[in-house]
């Protein structure tokens, strides 16, 4: 195997790098955004808001990632009339409502997890819904759900691989251009499996320490 082609087109895997984590970044902040805010139409106590939230949830998870970007990217333009999305922005806008439905399933679970009293509780002190939920309950629900939220960071930085169908120059597209330039077919797709790699155990450890930290807090 020939790795000689990184001295010459590592800023190639660099900027990949950057746009991947980039997208990343994006799709978990504001997936988890859109996520709180699905689990709250979801437990809504209107029939037709929780079936609309029940609706989309059931569209993201039964469908193709591959098929949400190309909604985006193809049908955007034909509701609006030719407006034009960044390819950029197609990405992260598909990796972020794609997420935001996995989120608000995470979220719902977190939620359950909390003892029902804590409610109850937060109700008897004079708390309304809204500030019982928000002041109390999600709290506690995001202790109980950072590893599954850490997992979905984690799946949103493999997932960004797919948006380069739509030309976004992240990390497996720059690896296209660096295989199509030197005529490797092995070498180039190595690099990238172990930029992965080393983001992927970076972040694991991160938040395990993080993990760790909240438990501790919990304890003391």
């Amino acid at each position: 195997m020939k790795f000689s082609f990184i001295n010459q087109y590592y800023s190639f895997f660099l900027i990949g790098t950057k746009v991947t984590i980039i997208l990343a970044v994006i799709a978990v902040i504001f997936g988890t955004i859109l996520g709180v805010g699905l689990t709250l139409l979801r437990r809504s106590r209107f029939v037709l808001i929780k079936i609309i939230g029940d609706a989309y949830v059931e569209f993201i998870r039964g469908t193709p990632l591959l098929a949400q970007i190309y909604i985006i990217y193809i049908g955007v333009p034909i509701i609006l009339s030719g407006f034009d999305i960044p390819d950029l922005a197609v990405g992260a806008i598909a990796l972020s409502l794609n997420s935001a439905a996995y989120i608000s399933e995470t979220i719902r679970s977190g939620i359950d997890a909390v003892n029902k009293g804590q409610i109850e509780a937060a109700r008897s002190l004079g708390m309304n819904q809204r500030m019982a939920m928000f002041d109390i309950i999600l709290p506690q629900a995001f202790k109980n759900i950072l590893p599954a939220l850490g997992n979905q960071f984690i799946g949103s930085i493999k997932d960004s691989s797919i948006v380069s169908v739509i030309g976004v120059s992240e990390l497996m597209y720059k690896t296209t251009i660096v295989r199509g330039n030197t005529a490797l077919g092995l070498e180039p797709i190595l690099v990238a499996s172990f930029i992965y790699l080393i983001i992927t155990l970076v972040l694991s450890r991160i938040l395990g320490a993080l993990e760790r930290r909240l438990k501790a807090s919990d304890r003391n």
